[in-house]
């Protein structure tokens, strides 16, 4: 975990109004509302936690007290889950900066300490599919993270999405209306619909295809 004073940009000498101040300047920075794509939006929440979670300790003068206690004491090897954290964290500034090959290992790192998180196989799908090389890869790690977080529209699309990209249309077909049946409005999941055609019978549930998902409402 990193050290709240760290995380805030001050010392430990800062008062509590400095606390606040470094909190203020941070919360309009990085808030999540700021970052319309996807990925940076999560990255911005996990930050914006991260820097709530300090300001709520230092700008408590008892929880302060425990805190600065915690940092005298030797440190503890990290657990699985904070190098999966920090292996996702620096992921994704690596992936936002187009730096897809590093962001891959460091999302491997992620995935091999925390295997049951999607969001790590999800992003590591989107990173390896970058690489026109690594597609097939990328494809099996969203499959990944469909089976471990079937309820997030958003992987089945783009699973949906590679799997039209590499001419998989039947599965491509099918993770869409996955999408659609959680979200019926999800834009990628729609495109893919359009873009392989509907040229299979309608579903045994009497959905009509494409023109059944079009028309359910939300």
């Amino acid at each position: 975990m990193a050290n709240y004073y760290d995380l805030l940009g001050i010392g430990k000498s800062a008062t509590t109004a400095d606390v606040r101040k470094a909190y203020a300047r941070l919360a309009r920075e990085r808030h999540p509302d700021r970052f319309p794509d996807p990925a940076a939006k999560m990255s911005a929440q996990q930050s914006f936690q991260e820097i709530t979670a300090a300001f709520n300790t230092l700008s408590n003068d008892r929880n302060r007290a425990d805190y600065d206690k915690s940092l005298e004491a030797p440190p503890r090897p990290p657990v699985p889950e904070e190098i999966a954290r920090d292996a996702f964290d620096r992921s994704q500034k690596l992936f936002e900066a187009k730096n897809f090959f590093d962001a891959v290992e460091l999302l491997r790192i992620a995935v091999t300490h925390v295997p049951q998180e999607a969001r790590y196989h999800a992003a590591l799908g989107r990173a390896l599919a970058r690489n026109p090389r690594w597609v097939r890869e990328g494809i099996q790690s969203l499959e990944k993270a469909v089976q471990l977080g079937p309820r997030q529209a958003g992987y089945h699309a783009e699973l949906a999405e590679l799997l039209a990209g590499q001419g998989l249309r039947i599965r491509a077909r099918k993770a869409a209306e996955a999408a659609l049946r959680l979200d019926p409005r999800h834009a990628i999941a729609l495109k893919v619909l359009v873009d392989v055609g509907e040229d299979e019978p309608p579903a045994s549930d009497g959905g009509g295809g494409i023109r059944g998902l079009l028309r359910r409402k939300p």
